[in-house]
């Protein structure tokens, strides 16, 4: 295996997709493909001089070259993400990253991010059988409502125990884990996005449910009380959860625990892709915060892969409606239900200007929007690149709804991760070396074709 290496300080040929590019404006300024795909099969980029460093080749930094019988496809720029992982974790000394695997639970994204997180945050016994395919020896955090009695005694790092009730069940059983209890604090959390916590929801226990579950745990050694978790509220600035830090930390200290996870909910912007969330300042902020022999623990999951991925498919039909255009373009919102599910217009990257248009997917239901009037010029057989796809968006939709074709998935790698093949195809299955059903390894039959490729 070649070893871990920084990205080369080479300039990236035009249209690659690099951490600026792929984070623009809702219509973005880079783009993996030249447009139109239908004139020409794909676009050949010139490749910086050399040398190159120990593991990388010419190939590996230009762009992921697609057919149109590829489209529609997702593209995973595995370099950007271990960037971003990279500088994540260095905003954040002494605090313990974990990773969120139902943002985004691809293989190849796993293996990035295992190089920067001390750890899984898993919500199911699906993800935690996944993770533990890939990574037999990680610290994993088993939470999530309703549990069933296997994931009660499934073997993990940290148990994150969501009522009372559950905690009964797992005594009984007489198997031995060490447990946070997740706590559904009654503060404020405005403006977030989603609201996990700060009153009636079903995550979690209110005080009183805590007080229950300490009782239950006094007098035996079987289950360990460790800490507490608090995911209290998604899609917050830096500012906003170092409140929600503060307050969940002086509930902890009350409680006489040391080992506090805070969970995730870090925001980010499908409107404006440039607004970054404050990695540093709030990394500074928890240190503050911190106390000796405190451990701090977030599992972000958006904002770690959100950044990294696009979707991009190709028009199928331009046509007015009642004096609205719309265009119909291959694929939609069973394959990338974010704009759906959270009310947004997808981010775009570069095209022309023009009449506003709204872009619809091929279902049969007036939800199938992946973006409304925007002014932007298309044609049929264009290519339409989506931002901002690495988070809550394959994983989220619809696959088999109306039975249209899966799409394909796509990767630039990242350095140190090796391709196997020697006609710049990347085998996600042959990378891993691991053993997945066959649903999981057709939904990830993933490659890459490289211009220029033997």
């Amino acid at each position: 295996m070649t070893p871990d290496l920084p990205l080369p300080d080479l300039p990236l040929p035009a249209g690659s997709i690099t951490d600026s590019s792929i984070t623009d404006r809702p219509i973005t300024n880079g783009s993996i493909t030249d447009r139109p795909i239908t004139d020409r099969p794909a676009a050949v980029v010139p490749v910086p001089d050399g040398p190159f460093p120990a593991g990388l080749t010419p190939d590996d930094l230009l762009p992921v070259r697609l057919t149109p019988d590829d489209l529609p496809a997702y593209v995973y720029d595995l370099a950007s993400l271990d960037e971003h992982a990279a500088a994540v974790r260095a905003a954040l000394p002494g605090i313990e990253l974990y990773y969120a695997v139902k943002a985004n639970p691809d293989p190849e994204l796993l293996r990035v991010l295992a190089r920067h997180v001390d750890g899984f945050e898993v919500s199911s016994g699906g993800e935690l059988a996944h993770v533990r395919g890939l990574f037999p020896g990680a610290r994993v955090a088993l939470g999530g409502p309703g549990k069933t009695d296997a994931e009660l005694s499934a073997e993990v790092t940290r148990l994150h125990v969501e009522s009372p009730g559950e905690l009964r069940r797992l005594l009984a059983s007489g198997r031995r884990a060490d447990v946070l209890l997740r706590v559904n604090l009654d503060v404020p959390v405005a403006g977030a996005s989603l609201a996990m916590g700060g009153g009636a929801t079903p995550f979690g226990m209110d005080p009183g449910g805590i007080a229950e579950c300490v009782a239950l745990l006094s007098g035996q050694d079987t289950v360990r009380l460790r800490g507490i978790h608090a995911h209290l509220a998604s899609g917050l600035e830096a500012p906003a959860l170092l409140e929600l830090a503060a307050a969940v930390l002086e509930y902890a200290r009350g409680l006489g625990v040391t080992e506090i996870n805070l969970g995730g909910g870090m925001a980010v912007s499908y409107a404006d892709p440039d607004a970054r969330f404050d990695w540093r300042s709030y990394g500074e902020g928890l240190a503050g915060l911190r106390r000796p022999g405190e451990v701090l623990r977030i599992e972000p999951g958006r904002a770690l892969t959100v950044y990294c991925g696009r979707y991009v498919t190709r028009v199928i039909d331009v046509k007015r409606v009642h004096g609205e255009l719309f265009a119909v373009v291959a694929g939609g919102t069973h394959h990338l239900r974010t704009p759906a599910t959270k009310g947004h217009s997808q981010p775009l990257a570069a095209l022309p200007p023009g009449e506003p248009v709204t872009v619809v997917g091929q279902l049969c239901t007036p939800k199938d929007v992946l973006a409304h009037r925007v002014p932007v010029r298309l044609a049929v057989g264009d290519v339409v690149e989506f931002a901002m796809a690495g988070a809550y968006a394959w994983n989220i939709s619809h696959h088999d709804f109306l039975m249209h074709p899966k799409p394909g998935f796509h990767y630039r790698p990242a350095p140190g991760i090796r391709r196997l093949s020697s006609g710049g195809t990347y085998s996600a299955a042959e990378n891993r070396g691991d053993a997945l059903d066959a649903r999981q390894e057709r939904e990830h039959e993933s490659i890459i074709r490289f211009p220029g490729g033997r």
